[in-house]
């Protein structure tokens, strides 16, 4: 039957969330709390016991600051991929800018993880058009960050990718995975993971993943460690953060490691890079070597 359920994490930590930007500036990061190791090898632990490969989208602040992590990622049989350096959005920088990020992020954790780093999901899913080239360039064979829902305040659109397929080569041997959604009602809802995982109760959410996989629509699925964590500091409007904010980073954190660990154990989850390989048409893309 070969991959049809790719299991992403995207690692960073509680403070580098844009819901929490207002509240927390970028310069302050070093002086925050850093709970992204002990929630990731949470997360390792349960991926482990599910018998689960998975594709870590490691922010580079964090691969720097917390290196063995990303070689305990690597050593457990999953794949390293990038999530960028800085936690911007793409859709914030010129071109220039975002090469120096993008390529910041890839040599730092190819030479930590020992691995190649294939894939690269943007920040808040925000990628554009001119990115994909820069990313190709660099050395990336795959990106991530297309959610195709009709509007968000920070999601990114690109152009020529059907919203009904999951792979598309946007570029010769450069592939775009989208995160999963889901028709309903005359509308395409995100149904991928994160904040919307949280929200629905699992057996709603569920019912979605299997509706995709009965139309033999693969499935990539993301969740970050501090939605594991439900211990974390908490802001709000008087920190200068919204409501409507507050309540997209906060809600259901205490019921996601249960609604997690059981998604893993009931749906045949793999590696995104092996997803793709499966599905290239050619024989010797570089991705082949994961297949």
């Amino acid at each position: 039957m070969g991959t049809r359920c790719a299991m992403t994490i995207d690692v960073e930590d509680w403070f580098h969330v844009e819901n929490l930007r207002p509240a927390i500036a970028p310069s302050s990061w070093a002086d925050r709390e850093l709970r992204v190791e002990a929630n990731t090898d949470h997360m390792l632990d349960l991926l482990d016991d599910a018998e689960v490969a998975a594709t870590f989208f490691v922010l580079g602040w964090v691969a720097e600051r917390c290196p063995a992590l990303v070689r305990r990622i690597a050593d457990a049989g999953h794949e390293v991929a990038s999530h960028g350096y800085g936690h911007e959005l793409v859709s914030d920088l010129t071109p220039d800018a975002f090469t120096r990020d993008a390529d910041r992020a890839r040599k730092l954790l190819q030479d930590v993880a020992g691995q190649p780093i294939d894939g690269y999901r943007a920040p808040c899913f925000s990628i554009t058009d001119w990115a994909l080239p820069i990313l190709r360039h660099l050395g990336h064979a795959y990106d991530s960050s297309l959610q195709p829902i009709a509007s968000h305040d920070r999601y990114g659109q690109l152009r020529g990718v059907d919203a009904d397929h999951t792979l598309t080569e946007v570029l010769p041997g450069f592939y775009e995975a989208a995160v999963a959604t889901l028709p309903v009602l005359g509308k395409r809802l995100p149904w991928g993971g994160g904040g919307y995982f949280r929200l629905l109760p699992y057996a709603v959410f569920r019912a979605g993943l299997q509706r995709r996989l009965d139309a033999w629509q693969p499935v990539v699925f993301y969740l970050h460690p501090w939605e594991l964590d439900a211990g974390q500091p908490r802001l709000g409007p008087a920190d200068g953060v919204s409501r409507l904010n507050a309540f997209r980073h906060y809600v259901n954190l205490r019921r996601t490691t249960d609604k997690w660990a059981r998604l893993l154990h009931e749906l045949p989850w793999g590696r995104l890079d092996r997803l793709i390989a499966e599905h290239a048409d050619t024989a010797d893309h570089p991705l082949q070597r994961a297949a």
